[in-house]
């Protein structure tokens, strides 16, 4: 079979089907594109891609809800995403990703079982150190956002809420990995093809998912984000 043939529709595939899962849920775009990509991309253009179609459904997702943006718990959340960063280089990968990922697996399976799990402690410092480690986690994993999005899960808080604190992390983690990129020389032209080609299917994605988003409820909300909690947890562990 012709390599081109069959790569370009499933890469397409890939990148429409990360973009749903994000405008549905919020999250998890590199996720599900990269279980995909990888059999055709190597990592470099694979990071590469996530990151920047990432910052992409993020930032049009966050503009669609920017009317229930509330900047004290988004600054709450985000300051610690730099400081988290310059941690990495003191930390060992493989065992973070390991760690990190039984806590997912933990914390989705008890909120299974245990509905609406809810913490009414916490404020705008606990926010801020929620922030400052889902920057070294994101960074070590690429799971950006992935500890904010438990910490608003358990807050309680309303699904547009929720969305509106862990996506906007999430862009600023893919916008500094995308000037790290950038200034590292990583972009081919090989891999701006593959962002062209994938622009529209991601677009279409994204769309489908944000309008799917607007009539699910909160509970349907709080389930789709569990299982991809527990996906993401899998994933890192095995």
């Amino acid at each position: 079979m012709d390599g081109i043939t069959f790569d370009i529709p499933l890469f397409l595939l890939a990148t429409f089907a990360g973009a749903f899962v994000a405008g549905l849920s919020g999250f998890a775009f590199g996720l599900v594109a990269a279980s995909l990509w990888l059999y055709i991309l190597d990592p470099v253009q694979s990071a590469t891609l996530i990151i920047a179609f990432g910052l992409l459904v993020q930032g049009y997702s966050v503009w669609k809800l920017r009317e229930a943006l509330d900047w004290g718990r988004l600054w709450g959340a985000a300051v610690g995403v730099p400081a988290g960063v310059t941690l990495l280089i003191w930390s060992d990968p493989r065992s973070v990703r390991l760690a990190v990922g039984i806590i997912l697996i933990v914390y989705s399976l008890y909120a299974f079982f245990r509905p609406a799990p809810k913490f009414s402690g916490g404020g705008r410092a606990s926010d801020a150190a929620v922030g400052f480690l889902n920057g070294a986690v994101g960074g070590l994993t690429g799971l950006a956002g992935i500890l904010v999005t438990i910490w608003c899960n358990l807050r309680g808080w309303p699904k547009d809420v929720q969305r509106t604190v862990f996506q906007p992390v999430a862009v600023a983690t893919f916008l500094m990995s995308a000037l790290w990129l950038g200034a590292g020389g990583t972009v081919t032209a090989e891999t701006a093809k593959f962002f062209v080609m994938g622009l529209p299917c991601l677009l279409a994605g994204t769309w489908l998912g944000l309008k799917l988003f607007g009539r699910i409820d909160e509970a349907t909300f709080r389930k789709i984000v569990q299982a991809l909690l527990l996906v993401s947890g899998v994933t890192l562990v095995f």
